[in-house]
């Protein structure tokens, strides 16, 4: 289908840079990056690298300074501030959750954003069932463990298929089993034809990404392709 051979998100030289006290930090020295419909990316890279700075400004919640970030028109917006969840999903890092909701109510987040829960309770139920959540559904966030809480903002990100999931260290409190499993799930939807870029330290999604790319210093270096999906 023609469709997969058009970016979902195209970047084109970005640049970030913060002030820290008197220094200047560059997180982002001109990155290049296309994601595309079927694909699963892993960004490796140590702690500082720029990986999490990539994905904030993927989905709209920093601005750079330079560059240009191209979006397909089936994600529904030419801005990334603009993108509507159910196009584009984050996996933030701090997990995110409003602590005076259930997990149920969490992970059908955004389905009230978009006007519909009812419809998407079937999938609720699948994915908390899946990951393990189901029988959390009525506590609050405070009452799980943080692997529970970081499967419970894995299931609000896939809630409703998006096309584009940017997820930031996933797994970081999963153990094989947890991981595994949502890594199963990240590639199912790629497989859908939606994209997933995760930074991660897992080597279990190097396994199962189509490309890994690998951040350093505000640059992203070299690909290396793991094994392809049958897309």
């Amino acid at each position: 289908m023609s469709h997969h051979h058009v970016p979902l998100i195209s970047a084109q030289g970005l640049v970030k840079s913060y002030r820290r006290d008197a220094e200047t930090v560059h997180a982002l020295r001109g990155v290049d990056l296309s994601i595309g419909r079927g694909q699963v990316i892993a960004l490796i890279g140590p702690s500082g690298s720029g990986k999490s700075t990539l994905l904030n400004v993927l989905c709209g919640w920093e601005h750079v300074e330079a560059g240009e970030l191209v979006l397909d028109g089936a994600l529904g917006a030419s801005k990334p501030e603009d993108l509507p969840w159910g196009r584009v999903a984050l996996v933030p890092q701090a997990l995110a959750l409003l602590e005076e909701l259930t997990i149920l109510d969490n992970v059908l987040m955004p389905a009230r954003l978009s006007g519909g829960v009812k419809p998407m309770m079937g999938r609720a139920d699948e994915l908390m069932s899946e990951f393990g959540i189901d029988h959390l559904a009525a506590r609050y966030s405070d009452q799980v463990s943080l692997g529970e809480q970081q499967r419970t903002a894995v299931a609000r990100a896939l809630l409703l298929a998006p096309l584009v999931v940017l997820a930031d260290e996933p797994s970081a409190h999963q153990d094989a089993g947890w991981s595994d499993v949502l890594f199963a799930a990240f590639s199912r939807l790629a497989a859908q034809g939606s994209a997933c870029l995760i930074a991660t330290h897992n080597p279990v999604v190097w396994e199962c990404a189509n490309t890994v790319l690998a951040m350093r210093d505000g640059e992203l270096g070299s690909k290396t392709c793991g094994r392809r999906m049958g897309i």
